[in-house]
């Protein structure tokens, strides 16, 4: 019997891009969070769950990222707005056709601001059963000084949490990187 999009177990997925390979790529948690959703929760029942995917932008502090000039017409504002977009569009769309291509119901959306805030508010608007991050496993000194989305999750989404670690044989020279 098929699970109808009402009754299908609704797990938001929080996702960003890769630090070492920049957009449209995945970050290494990222990815690790989708693989195991599929694998440890999905597996075969793919139509008993729907998949919410949450890329939260950060946005650039001094608004002029990659512009090599400090001269900028309103024009420029709106190319770069367009461009991050885009950006994160693509980044969403690996995560979209990967679930087209094994059948599993799913919706993506962009937002902008502090992810850890951000992702929080968004359980609290849709209301997932379940919230899946990714973690970097940082140690206590570079959680300092880098934060962590995740714990700020487990802590404060209005859902049960699912923080999945890097494999040891994914985690770069710099465990900050992702």
């Amino acid at each position: 019997m098929a699970t109808s999009e009402a009754t299908a177990t609704r797990i938001m997925v929080a996702v960003n891009e890769s630090t070492i390979r920049g957009y449209p790529h995945p970050s290494i948690s990222s990815r690790g969070a989708f693989e195991w959703t599929l694998e440890k929760i999905v597996r075969s029942n793919t139509s008993g769950f729907k998949l919410l995917f949450l890329h939260v932008q950060v946005p650039d502090e001094d608004g002029f990222d990659d512009m090599d000039s400090i001269f900028a017409s309103p024009d420029d504002f709106k190319s770069m707005k367009h461009r991050d977009r885009l950006r994160g569009l693509h980044l969403l769309e690996y995560f979209v056709i990967r679930c087209h291509e094994i059948g599993v119901a799913c919706e993506a959306w962009l937002r902008k601001g502090d992810p850890k805030e951000v992702i929080c508010h968004e359980v609290k608007r849709t209301q997932p059963d379940l919230l899946v991050v990714g973690s970097r496993g940082l140690g206590p000194f570079q959680r300092v000084f880098v934060g962590t989305v995740s714990e700020f999750c487990v802590k404060h989404a209005e859902c049960p949490v699912v923080t999945i670690k890097r494999r040891p044989d994914e985690t770069p020279q710099d465990p900050v990187d992702d």
